[in-house]
């Protein structure tokens, strides 16, 4: 349980599942895990009472960079959320392997690299280099699903 202490430590609350709106069907999983890798389907940021967090729009415009970075630790924490709920415990994470991230942009914003580091920081901060550390794509697009600036997917190893 030595994340869950982290996490508790640093006072982070991992999110319910998103519920998403009346009309939106999600006919996947939020957590696949397949052998020794779960692919961890693309979340957006959550508040610890489950709802998604503000500000929506594009970084940029109606969202600053610093709030984009906030997002992308919001997200982040989802996926923890969720890996716990699929994994049963957080220390079977053997290694992030691949951190892929979508930022919302306004026209002319390019600093997706700094809005996902908000991902990035949080991952090494809980877990360390050997196990934090991952390969990473930051893409600027023109709109999310639900106006969310940021959705994160990723990769990881896992212990069995």
């Amino acid at each position: 349980m030595k994340i869950e202490q982290q996490l508790q430590k640093r006072g982070l609350i991992l999110p319910p599942p998103p519920q998403p709106p009346p009309g939106m069907v999600v006919p996947f999983e939020w957590v696949r895990v397949h052998g020794d890798r779960a692919h961890i389907s693309g979340h957006g940021p959550q508040l610890a009472d489950g709802r998604f967090a503000e500000p929506f729009g594009n970084v940029g415009a109606e969202v600053s960079p610093e709030q984009g970075h906030a997002a992308a630790r919001l997200a982040t924490l989802a996926m923890l959320g969720n890996l716990k709920r699929a994994l049963g415990n957080l220390d079977r994470i053997a290694a992030w392997l691949v951190v892929s991230a979508h930022v919302a942009v306004a026209p002319g914003f390019n600093r997706t690299t700094n809005v996902v580091n908000g991902c990035s920081e949080l991952l090494l901060d809980l877990f360390g280099d050997e196990v934090g550390a991952h390969a990473r794509t930051a893409i600027g697009v023109a709109a999310l699903p639900l106006g969310v600036p940021v959705v994160i997917a990723a990769e990881i190893a896992v212990r069995p």
